[in-house]
């Protein structure tokens, strides 16, 4: 079906809908061979609170962006190649439900739909798009992964000295390789995580250590691990605890 819509005029005309949506800003999104799969409203897990995030899938990238006026107007424009991407389920909890991980060597993220069935059937078409892809190519899917940041609110103390609380003076701060919140001396190494950035990001000291001594598998114990179960510049920058992939999160 996929290669039936490729060129019609109807999966054209709808691709040039969801680009005027974006505006100038966006990226051109029309290229050949590609197709609109699907679209929705989905809740992203940021690092302030859970947000409405519209996404749409196409045979060989998903894409999101924030909803100013819904089904007219998207901003801060975000383009995932799907053949980097592995998805997990995650098991609901409280008001999250109906979740799944969203995972790739760049960024990592958990996004919830309204119903189980959404919820099946965003999985199941991305599984789809992401075979169809490596087939073609005759890749492997990606083994590397970008960690999945822990919410600030999960977080009262710092999750590696468990002493320093965070205050609007004691900021927390991310690290790049498990996610975990941590303060600012618990983070004060730089690491160059190449599919991240190609400049050295900040990490806390327990990965560094692991990641100075080459014991990378050691270092893995990823947000991914703790949702399967239950549910980035220089030192000081201002900007460090609001730099997620949106700068509103």
């Amino acid at each position: 079906m996929v290669d039936r819509l490729a060129n019609s005029e109807a999966n054209t005309r709808r691709i040039s809908i969801v680009e005027n949506c974006f505006g100038a800003a966006g990226q051109p999104l029309t290229i050949p061979g590609r197709v609109l799969i699907g679209e929705g409203v989905l809740t992203k897990l940021c690092r302030k609170k859970p947000k409405a995030r519209q996404f749409f899938l196409f045979n060989d990238i998903l894409v999101y962006g924030n909803i100013v006026i819904q089904k007219k107007k998207y901003n801060k424009q975000h383009i995932i190649p799907l053949e980097n991407v592995t998805i997990d389920s995650i098991q609901d909890e409280g008001d999250l439900r109906n979740g799944w991980l969203i995972k790739t060597p760049t960024k990592s993220f958990a996004v919830y739909a309204a119903t189980a069935t959404e919820k099946s059937e965003w999985m199941n078409h991305i599984n789809k798009c992401v075979s169809d892809l490596l087939s073609k190519s005759g890749k492997t899917p990606s083994n590397d992964h970008a960690a999945v940041w822990v919410p600030d609110s999960e977080a009262a103390v710092c999750m590696r000295c468990q002493k320093a609380k965070f205050t609007p003076v004691n900021r927390r701060h991310h690290c790049r390789k498990c996610g975990f919140v941590v303060c600012g001396p618990c983070s004060e190494k730089r690491f160059l995580l190449p599919s991240q950035s190609s400049k050295p990001v900040r990490i806390c000291d327990f990965c560094y250590d692991l990641l100075s001594t080459g014991e990378m598998t050691a270092c893995q114990s990823t947000r991914s691990d703790c949702y399967s179960q239950s549910p980035k510049s220089s030192l000081n920058d201002v900007s460090d605890d609001d730099d997620d992939e949106d700068s509103s999160d």
